[in-house]
């Protein structure tokens, strides 16, 4: 059973949101640090929430978007799912004061730890899906991440995926076809990019161009994703 402050710290934080819970230990839950060893915590309600965040966001981006291909869209992606977005709106929430943990992990910063401050954020968005259904959480999702949105990157990939990788030692994208398949009238191009030991990826497009733009975004997505896990 709840206790009087974990229904005090409820009731804040569902103000903030804008979502009222039938079950308020769903909420309980995805504030609830695996520290405290004995309760239910939010590492499963993070997995779910993950989905749930991907498949809102992955509509929206492709309806805000109409006219962008795939390497874009991509791109648009990933920055609204990426643990840095995540962590930027349980900051504007300030969430940080509601997680539930050990005196150890507090002591140790985690109350304002970028992780787990992202990990609380996709449990939170996995308990709203719960308690309230798809619809309930795309409410949530878009009244947070509608300004994200909007912001629609001003460069292409093979520019911004150039940019990560100088901004993190200097490496050169290599790109290179690495099959031609179809007739000449209608060929499809499978291109390979390779930023030496970061990574490499593949992709295919009706042209060499778009194959090297959707690898590129293969690529950056790739990793960004090893990046928010490190």
């Amino acid at each position: 059973m709840a206790s009087d402050q974990e229904n005090a710290d409820a009731e804040a934080i569902e103000a903030l949101l804008g979502h009222s819970f039938q079950d308020r230990n769903l909420l309980i839950a995805a504030l609830t640090h695996p520290s405290l060893e004995d309760e239910a915590n939010y590492q499963r309600l993070e997995f779910l929430g993950d989905r749930v965040l991907g498949l809102v966001n992955a509509e929206a981006v492709f309806r805000a978007f109409g006219d962008a291909d795939e390497g874009l869209l991509t791109l648009c992606f990933h920055r609204m799912v990426s643990n840095a977005a995540l962590a930027e709106v349980a900051n504007e929430l300030k969430l940080g004061r509601f997680i539930r943990m050990a005196a150890e992990a507090e002591k140790n910063g985690g109350r304002k730890n970028a992780s787990i401050l992202a990990d609380v954020m996709e449990a939170i968005i996995g308990a709203i899906y719960l308690d309230g259904g798809l619809d309930a959480v795309r409410v949530t999702i878009r009244a947070f991440w509608a300004e994200r949105l909007s912001r629609a990157p001003d460069r292409d990939a093979k520019t911004f995926l150039q940019e990560w990788l100088q901004s993190r030692g200097g490496q050169e994208p290599i790109y290179s076809i690495a099959k031609r398949e179809g007739p000449d009238h209608a060929p499809t191009f499978t291109v390979r990019v390779e930023a030496g030991d970061l990574g490499s990826a593949e992709a295919k497009g009706s042209s060499r161009k778009a194959a090297e733009f959707a690898a590129a975004a293969a690529l950056l997505d790739k990793l960004q994703d090893q990046a928010d896990k490190s």
